[in-house]
């Protein structure tokens, strides 16, 4: 009976785990792609990868790559090379662990974004234009740092304690 019921938690268990990874990788919109080409907008140039104490505490803390939800376009940046980040834009550098390089968001619609495994140093770059006033919060919703465009230049970011960002 208990060798039943446990084989029947398993299968269960399983099924769960197939409905569920069913519901995300069918959960994106049609347009989404898992990466996109930079806006052609300032060229910006990506810091040095941390330190290797600090990308292997990145690792063992983080589960898999750093995303955001609600989804939006992304692609990867090697440390010290150029990207740009278009008017428009928040952009964001979060050390991907899984990819070895900077994993970078373009934040355009305005939205309330969850972060998930960003941590330790990163960046990011304000461009948006028509006077917008962005936000970074903590787990409690607290509001961690305010502020307005400038330009896109590029800032340092510590996002362990960063777990939102409204970009408007």
């Amino acid at each position: 009976m208990l060798r039943s019921h446990l084989k029947r938690s398993a299968l269960g268990a399983a099924g769960a785990l197939t409905a569920l990874l069913t519901a995300f990788a069918g959960s994106a919109p049609a347009g989404a792609a898992t990466t996109t080409a930079a806006p052609a907008g300032r060229v910006l140039v990506a810091p040095p990868a941390p330190p290797l104490q600090a990308r292997a505490q990145a690792a063992a803390i983080a589960a898999g790559s750093p995303t955001v939800s609600p989804a939006a376009p992304f692609g990867h940046i090697p440390a010290n090379s150029d990207y740009n980040c278009d008017p428009g834009y928040l952009c964001a550098l979060v050390w991907d662990p899984t990819a070895g390089d900077y994993k970078i968001f373009y934040l355009y619609d305005c939205a309330r974004y969850s972060l998930n495994g960003w941590n330790g140093q990163g960046f990011y770059a304000d461009n948006q234009t028509g006077g917008v006033r962005s936000y970074f919060y903590n787990a409690n919703g607290g509001v961690l740092k305010s502020f307005t465009p400038d330009g896109g230049a590029n800032h340092t970011q510590d996002w362990t304690p960063v777990w939102s960002i409204r970009n408007c």
